[in-house]
């Protein structure tokens, strides 16, 4: 029992964070947070708590290092970083599908290519503020298509730069 409301405790801790201190009040423990809690949500971080000790050492390293870099970040990257999330959370299944193989094809990339292709996306759309929400509709479409589309149209693009 004891040991469930520690590994309890540590999940909030984990998840929650250390809240700021109010002036003369001591701040709540971990403990206290957790019972404060809604009964979905205490059962969330069980949840979270039983994925987390199934995991391999490393796999918790990991997560752990993860949790210290969030931790360490300035409120202006949490923030874009969370708005980033909800996006993604909003997207369907095949669009998340369409932007975790976009990413894996990104990370093939050499550094210096991504940061050439980002450079050269970030320079257009400062040339062409208007042309935004033409590439983030192009964006959708190019989510839509099947590998084979994504393909032919990859191809298509190859043989006009060739024939400019």
């Amino acid at each position: 029992m004891l040991r469930r409301m520690t590994a309890g405790v540590l999940a909030v801790a984990l998840i929650i964070g250390v809240p700021a201190f109010a002036a003369n009040a001591p701040a709540p423990t971990a403990a206290e947070r957790f019972e404060k809690l809604p009964p979905e949500q205490k059962e969330a971080l069980r949840a979270k708590l039983r994925e987390f000790k199934a995991m391999s050492p490393e796999e918790q390293a990991r997560v752990r290092a993860n949790l210290q870099r969030w931790r360490q970040l300035p409120p202006e990257e949490r923030e874009r970083l969370k708005t980033n999330l909800r996006d993604f959370q909003r997207l369907s299944p095949q669009e998340r599908q369409a932007v975790r193989e976009q990413v894996r094809e990104l990370r093939g990339l050499t550094p210096e290519r991504r940061g050439e292709l980002r450079e050269r996306v970030r320079a257009y759309l400062k040339e062409h503020p208007e042309r935004r929400e033409q590439m983030l509709e192009n964006m959708r479409r190019w989510r839509q298509m099947s590998q084979e589309q994504r393909q032919e149209a990859r191809e298509r693009l190859r043989e006009r730069r060739r024939n400019k």
